[in-house]
């Protein structure tokens, strides 16, 4: 039965800077992940997959390729003659005209699209998070427990717990401290930035949010403890499953390989609860004779030539004779010609891997991509549509990006990067 009383946002215009080059011309969003899907198809599947028909997508940054991507919703369902999903970019307005200052001001600029469906409740979600999640049961426990507001939380390891908002809670349950990320926790529930409000109560608060100059319009750092200093009802969703916020280079690589190593968790083939995407038209994959690929998830348009282990490949990836691909995510078009050899490498977009390269840990050379603040444990990542050099040598934590003016053809071959 679907859900009318309620709309759903999902915050999908963030920069994603600790992504660095994949998100370079890209919203995070709409980053691949998992073969033959992009991030925000959880988000998406999750709300079609809860019969909520009514789909706000905030988009800003870089938003052309997400914008075309979702389109009119279609591969989710969402294309509905009353409701479906929305685009809903920064606009100019009668008062004024501002980018989307926070999380919180992203929704106060769309309060009069979600007033034209008169909703009891809204629903505020990430575009940024793998995990399959009922929000219909959230929904329900919202209603059931009279709460002005219901946060899902899911419990993390102590020795992480710093890194989240972390929510004190009761014998209930319910709310009664918030902390943004503490450095000695009380609590290991974090946030995992999943709301249900009542809309006559976020609406009332978003207005006086917007109006105090000293905020920083964000629901963590001002409306969730404005919230609580008025004694407003706040409850937890405690959340039981796989969930992990791909944010940062490591985080990423490790949702991707935890698709060939937690399957169970992630399971692409649930059919009770599919996650949905829109691909393109491609033959099938072939392996060749004398190919081998252990461990690892393909799609249409592959071509395996060489050895694929352990790896994860999106649509038209062609690996050569000889090549071997090794712990690394390799996103559509990619190709890894003959003799080359990746370990542990991100390869975004239309990147061709020349002739013998070698990227991986096991390389010792210093290098001027090495970039230790966003990459670690190893991790290459290349940025998309680049042509690396035969022959070339590149060890582990490096970010290899196009740099104009900067002489650097015994890694890159400027003619091939594609603008």
């Amino acid at each position: 039965m679907a859900r009318s009383n309620v709309v759903a946002m999902i915050l999908a215009g963030g920069q994603g800077t600790r992504l660095g080059v994949l998100t370079k011309d890209l919203a995070k969003p709409a980053v691949p992940f998992g073969s033959r899907y992009r991030i925000i198809d959880f988000t998406l599947s999750n709300c079609t997959n809860s019969d909520i028909e009514i789909v706000g997508v905030l988009t800003q940054y870089q938003p052309l390729v997400l914008n075309t991507y979702i389109g009119t919703g279609h591969p989710w369902d969402l294309d509905r003659t009353n409701g479906g999903t929305f685009i809903l970019p920064p606009y100019q307005s009668s008062s004024r005209s501002d980018w989307y200052l926070g999380t919180a001001n992203a929704i106060y600029q769309n309060i009069d699209f979600i007033d034209s469906y008169d909703p009891r409740h809204v629903l505020i979600l990430s575009g940024d998070h793998i995990y399959k999640m009922n929000y219909a049961k959230m929904l329900q426990e919202h209603i059931q427990q009279e709460a002005d507001a219901t946060i899902a939380v899911i419990e993390v390891p102590w020795a992480e717990a710093h890194r989240f908002g972390i929510m004190n809670v009761d014998k209930t349950g319910q709310i009664t401290t918030f902390d943004e990320k503490p450095k000695n926790p009380k609590s290991n529930l974090a946030s995992m930035g999943v709301y249900v409000f009542s809309w006559d109560v976020l609406r009332r608060q978003l207005i006086a949010d917007d109006a105090d100059p000293e905020s920083s319009h964000d629901f963590g750092k001002n409306i969730i403890p404005a919230m609580l200093s008025e004694n407003r009802k706040l409850m937890t969703h405690r959340f039981r499953s796989y969930w992990k916020d791909v944010g940062t280079i490591a985080s990423l690589w490790e949702a991707n390989m935890d698709i060939l190593d937690r399957p169970e968790e992630i399971d692409f083939r649930d059919r009770n609860w599919r996650i949905y995407s829109r691909n393109p038209i491609k033959p099938a994959h072939y392996i060749a004779a004398g190919a081998r690929v252990v461990n690892s998830a393909l799609t249409d348009g592959c071509n395996i030539y060489g050895t694929v282990e352990h790896s994860v490949l999106s649509d038209s990836v062609t690996v050569e004779k000889g090549a071997v691909v090794r712990d690394s995510i390799l996103m559509p078009g990619v190709t890894v010609q003959e003799g080359a050899v990746l370990d542990k490498c991100i390869v975004a977009n239309q990147t061709i891997i020349g002739k013998n390269v070698q990227a991986g840990a096991h390389i010792t050379k210093t290098c001027i991509f090495h970039n230790s603040k966003l990459c670690s444990d190893g991790i290459i990542v290349f940025e998309r549509g680049l042509k690396i050099s035969d022959q070339a040598q590149i060890p582990g934590n490096c970010m290899v990006e196009y740099r104009e003016g900067q002489e650097m053809d015994d890694i890159i071959e400027y003619q091939f990067r594609i603008r």
